[in-house]
């Protein structure tokens, strides 16, 4: 067996692997979830869920990822047939390759946005609020240059500007070339240096934004804000609801049910500590949301706007909060242009480290099953996410449909296919046996039984959930732009299910 790359420290995984979780939905779906579920009502089920699906999906990831590493598979599908000698395992293992590539598709376009709205802010691009104006007037010139910007206003097609086709270019460059450096010397290398300057702005940022006082009203602040978000709203916790979406909150803010983070854990050795590294990451990832995350859209909205509004703003979207609200409010502080650069800078950041990680799933497949170079295998897929990238570009709604199919519908999918091949096909036993491997603490025998029974009851109840609440209507939902973007999906799949077929009988023959 040729000898698999390593990872450098164990400091350089643990942020490795906070780079993967933390990424785009901190610091603008977290807020959006946030205020859009009452807010200290939000806050409890979330907690919650952490406690009892996102932990316990963490260290279920790393435990697979690093069983399959140790037997040379750093995808899904060789994983899978690991744990379970069975013809089906491998192909269903695709779900962890082609998801994850296809989130990356969208998700590294709009990342490109905040590499060019960080540049834009730091030049002085961003229009000045008119005076005395109503909150929809004040934001009207900032959702103008966004939608100039990528294009939005036709039914069909988008024209996005050449900046920011250029831009986009950038940074799918800059992605390629970090997966082509390898584990140590790329993923590693990004993490070290994009994490601490993520933290150090975000730092920067939350005090900023929690000192601004009443800069237009005494009636709000951002301490009414953080009030919001933190008082417990007891009367509201049987809204089954707020449940759903924090829930689903935990999933995009660990990335859980991608795929990643079993790549990253495959290039641990055997007695490598999961245990404290895996509750490490959580925590890391957690305080940048539910602290950093939590103290500066959604405090900036309110002192500006109120906190009904920042509600109206959060509730119309992610987009709204990120790129409207928020270059609205920095524009109007006092070096507006320093703390515009550091938001996007901030969300750039975040965002190559989650795009980088969820590449590596299919670049990791191609060296490991097919024995191609690391080099070749990146360029390979960083030419797929360009190709692939002119959807979401070009056509207008294929971005929220790739957006529902991978990283909705998909990752909750993909959970439960291994919390069942884990837990009960491999065994709850042995499961629990090889978590706690070379483990620096004891993982409670607490979460043998929340593994066993609740974590795979919550997976189907959000499944079950997002149905009731209006998810088949967008799946009936049927338009030219649907049916392409959902032909391409399918036409991924079959093409990673052939990979699959030919990798292993290549493996079989020899």
């Amino acid at each position: 067996m040729t000898s698999r790359q390593r990872w450098g420290t164990r400091v350089g995984l643990i942020l490795a692997m906070a780079g993967n979780a933390v990424g785009l939905g901190n610091f603008l779906r977290f807020p959006v979830q946030a205020a859009s579920n009452g807010g200290g009502a939000f806050m409890i089920p979330y907690f919650i869920s952490f406690l009892l699906l996102g932990i316990p999906l963490m260290w279920v990831e790393w435990t697979i990822g690093r069983y399959g590493g140790t037997r040379g598979h750093g995808s899904t599908p060789g994983m899978f047939q690991a744990l379970w000698e069975h013809p089906v395992a491998k192909y269903l293992g695709v779900i962890g390759v082609v998801g994850p590539l296809l989130i990356v598709v969208y998700y590294t376009y709009v990342e490109s946005w905040t590499l060019a709205f960080s540049l834009f802010a730091l030049a002085g691009k961003f229009p000045q609020p008119p005076e005395g104006a109503g909150v929809a007037s004040v934001l009207a010139p900032y959702k103008k240059l966004f939608a100039d910007f990528i294009g939005a206003g036709g039914s069909t097609w988008m024209r996005p500007s050449l900046w920011a086709y250029l831009f986009f270019l950038i940074t799918l460059g800059l992605n390629v070339w970090v997966l082509s450096r390898g584990i140590s010397r790329g993923i590693e290398a990004l993490a070290k240096v994009a994490m601490p300057t993520l933290f150090l702005f975000a730092v920067l940022l939350a005090i900023r934004v929690l000192t601004l006082g009443h800069p237009v009203s005494p009636a709000y602040g951002p301490w009414e804000a953080m009030n919001f978000l933190w008082k417990p709203q007891l009367e509201k916790l049987g809204d089954w609801k707020i449940w759903l979406a924090a829930a689903g909150q935990i999933f995009f803010t660990l990335s859980v049910g991608m795929g990643a983070i079993h790549t990253y854990a495959s290039y641990l050795k055997e007695k490598d500590d999961i245990a404290l590294s895996g509750l490490a990451t959580a925590a890391t990832n957690e305080f940048a949301e539910v602290v950093l995350g939590a103290s500066i859209a959604i405090p900036a909205a309110v002192a500006f706007f109120g906190l009904t509004a920042a509600q109206e703003i959060a509730r119309s979207g992610a987009f709204s909060l990120g790129f409207f609200s928020m270059p609205a409010a920095l524009t109007m502080m006092p070096l507006g242009r320093l703390f515009g650069f550091l938001w996007f800078g901030l969300l750039f950041f975040a965002g190559i480290t989650s795009s980088v990680a969820l590449s590596q799933p299919a670049v990791a497949f191609l060296e490991d099953e097919l024995k191609w170079t690391r080099k070749r295998s990146a360029y390979t897929v960083g030419a797929f996410i360009f190709l692939s990238a002119h959807l979401p570009i070009f056509l207008s709604g294929a971005l929220d449909e790739l957006d529902f199919w991978l990283g909705t519908f998909g990752i909750v999918l993909f959970a439960l296919v291994e919390t069942v091949i884990f837990i009960w096909i491999f065994g709850a036993d042995r499961a629990f046996q090889e978590m706690l491997k070379g483990a620096d603490i004891q993982i409670p025998r607490f979460f043998y039984y929340v593994l066993k029974y609740v974590t795979p009851v919550m997976l189907m109840a959000i499944m079950l959930g997002w149905f009731a609440t209006g998810w088949l209507d967008t799946i009936r939902k049927a338009n030219t732009v649907i049916w392409i973007t959902r032909g391409y999906i399918l036409l991924v799949i079959v093409l990673g299910l052939f990979m699959i077929r030919r990798a292993f009988a290549k493996k079989e023959a020899s």
